[in-house]
């Protein structure tokens, strides 16, 4: 009878807390895009915005536009900062972001459709991590 070769395990990478955070928040912009292109198949919402308005924050102007463009960028920023900055800003920087977004996301949904809801929660549950991570950043040994 052969003998069965036992298989080595599966090398694991430890991806260091600034990596994770970085990861986390490119997810959650992922999740802003998609819920913002779906929601362009609901009805009226074309026509809307070839109306000038954004529901439900009203007619578009300069202001409006840079308020949104602005809510969207920071997320987006996140992904480069996460990697970059400090770890001690870094940590209060995602904890701060973290739930400033999981409390935007959080107003947004009532109301929402079925797909937004689903994106909603998972983009709650992400920046969730993200605050939980940073919260739970291992501090380095000095011995």
């Amino acid at each position: 009878m052969p003998t069965r070769r036992s298989t080595p395990p599966l090398q694991e990478f430890t991806a260091p807390v600034q990596l994770k955070l970085s990861a986390l928040w490119a997810s959650v912009m992922c999740c802003y895009l998609y819920g913002d292109f779906f929601s362009l198949f609901q009805p009226g919402k074309l026509k809307g915005m070839l109306e000038g308005e954004i529901a439900p924050l009203g007619a578009v102007t300069q202001g409006v536009l840079l308020g949104v463009t602005i809510s969207m960028a920071i997320p987006s920023l996140m992904i480069f900062l996460s990697m970059v900055l400090r770890p001690v800003v870094n940590r209060w920087t995602n904890i701060v972001v973290g739930v400033l977004y999981t409390l935007f996301v959080l107003v947004t949904m009532p109301g929402a459709w079925a797909f937004y809801l689903f994106l909603g929660t998972l983009d709650m549950i992400l920046t969730g991590l993200v605050v939980w991570f940073a919260w739970t950043w291992p501090r380095r040994d000095l011995a």
